[in-house]
């Protein structure tokens, strides 16, 4: 039965072997190409001579070993063909590449020159701890060479680069353990050894998506901060670990009887110390800043820091409060936990709004006129505090108000502008690592800092509003309640001029008690509603028919008197006995005002199917309809000068249409006016619904 490194090296000559084929038929048209299918090629044959040993026990070691070279070398050199073949290698560091090639020529020749030195003299040059170190640095100069490709993938016009560089990397990484854990353990590990062929297979279809790719669609190529710096951390753990290992072997050689446990202490030491510092805000910060100026045209993730700060204000939640989740942002910008800010308000002044991690002064408002807003009105400059301190004289001597001055912590004061005017100054406080500020940092300061006052901006222009709406509402509630009481008033006036008159007049004193207890009762509720708004709960089945009626009684005492026509009872509407009698007596008494004495007012009760309409009508003055459409319903709108509120009309409207019904007025100037109220009816099943309810109780 053939072993499995047999096998797996066997799998890896076939797959090598067509993808060679494969680009020999199709691809030869790039340098990048020819170089794939030489590497292919070779590491065909690679493979094959280590079949071949393992079966035979031929070739010898020396000419084995040098197809390994061989294979490791064309592997190198398919990255410097990818460098050659990119649009403008001038990107790209020319000393970096320089001291590659420098590097692997010498290695290669030593190695070389010690390899046919022990096949053909049978002389070793080199020890075989120096040759795996030298086979090391093979792998790391492949994988350096591979992060310069990485570094400047914006170069490249082809997407499909990716996937050829995963697939070295993959080669690479793997030589790199299989050596490193030789030398740690001076031995070869047999597994390691035996899956290498089946690990170089499992990377050829990488290789075959790149020819394909990039046969289509040329696009360039970028790498995400995260992912390199969750990449970096990885590979720094891992080579963390060999170190750890490694030290932790020599402890233990070193240390006698205790060897053992002194290794395991060193070993829990190191492992402490590294989840420390992955835990280490200030260690992560600076590795982002590593990666960011070393790795990247950019400093920072555009999209991700506006996903970032778009999620952050898009939580509708009050916790943390707006002004403090801006210091945050800003402060996050530059690797700082701490801030300040203040806001424009109505006076122009800047007032203090929040602060993070700073204690703020006594003294907390900024000045509209202090210097350092006429200094941001002017220009929109970020003001390091650092760099004032050094040189003054670069800021024109500026002044800065003791209420940023009183903080215990300075680093940059940043202007936020709505629009074109200065909106708010923000204080963000010294970052927790050290942070080279250029133009990148200050642009993108300034377009978060402008986001950030819209948003604000827009919060406080929705608190105003909500403010305003509250008062409209109280407003609306003082202006019904006025309402009501100067028809109270209208009523006992009325009254008290009669009176001298009428003294004598035993009917006169029976409506003047009926009147006087009407006003008292009015006011009772008046003052109930006050306490207690009106709820649903109000509402009950209601006859329209003898209520109609009952307004007309009470509004007989003023002429002309109203006239009733319709059923004498029997329909049902769901709507407040009280509420529903002073809209009827509102529209009653104003006919009446509008009406001469020899006029006529009228109210006229129809039931139809599902809906009763009642008509009060008058042969009044009329109404425009200019003034219909632009002023009846519309609240503080009156004709009838200091005597009048205006809103008679509106809270009608606005009562009738709440429980369901509607309301329309047609008028002429001149012949009389016709206001037509439409109510929904009650069914026979909801009105016998109540009363099965109260039986039951």
């Amino acid at each position: 039965m053939l072993e499995f490194g047999v096998v797996s090296h066997l799998a890896a000559a076939v797959v090598y072997g067509v993808l060679a084929g494969f680009t020999a038929c199709r691809y030869l048209r790039r340098g990048s190409d020819r170089a794939l299918f030489l590497a292919a090629s070779l590491t065909t044959i690679w493979a094959m001579v280590i079949v071949a040993q393992t079966l035979w026990g031929w070739p010898e070691f020396a000419l084995r070993y040098i197809t390994e070279l061989a294979r490791n070398t064309v592997w190198i050199l398919v990255l410097f063909a990818l460098i050659r073949d990119a649009r403008d290698h001038s990107l790209f560091s020319r000393r970096m590449l320089l001291f590659a090639s420098g590097a692997l020529i010498t290695i290669l020749c030593v190695l070389m020159v010690s390899a046919l030195a022990g096949w053909a003299l049978d002389l070793n040059l080199l020890s075989a701890r120096a040759t795996l170190f030298a086979q090391l640095a093979i792998s790391l100069l492949g994988i350096s060479v591979l992060e310069q490709i990485w570094r400047n993938a914006s170069a490249y016009g082809r997407s499909s680069i990716r996937y050829l560089c995963f697939g070295i990397a993959g080669i690479f990484i793997y030589e790199f353990l299989l050596y490193a854990d030789a030398l740690l353990f001076n031995r070869m590990s047999s597994g390691l050894w035996d899956a290498r062929g089946a690990v170089n297979a499992l990377l050829t279809p990488l290789f075959a998506v790149n020819l394909i790719n990039a046969r289509r669609q040329p696009v360039q190529l970028q790498l995400s901060r995260t992912f390199v710096y969750h990449a970096g951390t990885l590979v720094f753990g891992g080579v963390y670990l060999v170190i750890v290992a490694i030290g932790g072997y020599y402890v233990r050689l070193a240390g006698g009887e205790w060897g053992e446990g002194l290794q395991v202490v060193f070993i829990a030491a190191f492992a402490l110390l590294f989840v420390l510092l992955m835990a280490s805000s200030w260690f992560r910060a600076r590795v982002m800043m590593f990666l960011s100026q070393n790795f990247f045209n950019y400093k920072y993730d555009y999209r991700d820091e506006w996903l970032k700060m778009t999620e952050t204000f898009s939580n509708l939640n009050e916790d943390p409060p707006l002004p403090e989740r801006a210091i945050r942002t800003l402060a996050g910008l530059v690797e700082s936990r701490t801030g300040a800010l203040w806001l424009r308000d109505d006076e122009g002044q800047f007032s203090f709004q929040a602060a993070v991690g700073l204690e703020p002064p006594k003294h907390k408002q900024i000045d509209g006129d202090a210097e350092l807003v006429r200094f941001f009105r002017e220009r929109e400059w970020i003001l390091d505090m650092d760099e004032y301190s050094v040189d003054p004289v670069r800021y024109n001597l500026l002044e800065v108000p003791d209420a940023i001055l009183d903080f215990n912590d300075q680093w940059l004061i940043i202007p936020l502008y709505l629009g074109r005017e200065l909106y708010g100054i923000a204080l963000v406080g010294s970052p927790y690592t050290r942070v080279e500020l250029n133009w990148e940092n200050f642009d993108l300061i300034r377009v978060v800092g402008r986001q950030l006052s819209n948003f604000l901006a827009q919060a406080d222009a929705q608190s105003r509003l909500s403010r305003a709406l509250q008062f409209e509402a109280v407003n609306k509630a003082s202006a019904f309640m006025v309402h009501d009481l100067k028809t109270l008033i209208a009523q006992l006036s009325l009254l008290v001029s009669n009176a001298p008159k009428h003294r004598d007049n035993p009917q006169f004193i029976d409506d003047m008690i009926a009147t006087t207890d009407h006003a008292v009762n009015k006011m009772s509720r008046l003052v109930e509603h006050i306490r207690q708004p009106e709820t649903e709960e109000r509402e009950t089945n209601l006859d329209v028919a003898a209520l109609t009626q009952k307004v007309v009684h009470q509004r007989s005492v003023q002429e002309p008197r109203p006239v009733y026509e319709g059923p004498l009872s029997g329909v049902i509407v769901r709507a407040d006995p009280q509420q529903l009698q002073n809209v009827l007596s509102h529209l009653v008494q104003n006919a009446q005002d509008a009406t001469p004495r020899e006029g006529e007012v009228s109210l006229t009760l129809k039931a139809g199917s599902g809906a009763a309409v009642l008509f009060v009508q008058d042969t009044g003055q009329g109404m425009s309809e200019s003034f219909i459409r632009d002023s009846l319903f519309r609240p503080f709108q009156s004709t009838k000068g200091l005597t009048g509120m205006g809103i008679g009309a509106y809270q009608a409207q606005e009562y009738v249409r709440q429980i369901g019904g509607a309301m329309d007025v047609t008028s002429e100037p001149g012949l009389g006016s016709c206001f037509t109220i439409r109510l929904p009816l009650i069914s026979l099943e909801a009105r016998e619904e109540p009363e099965m309810q109260k039986e039951s109780r």
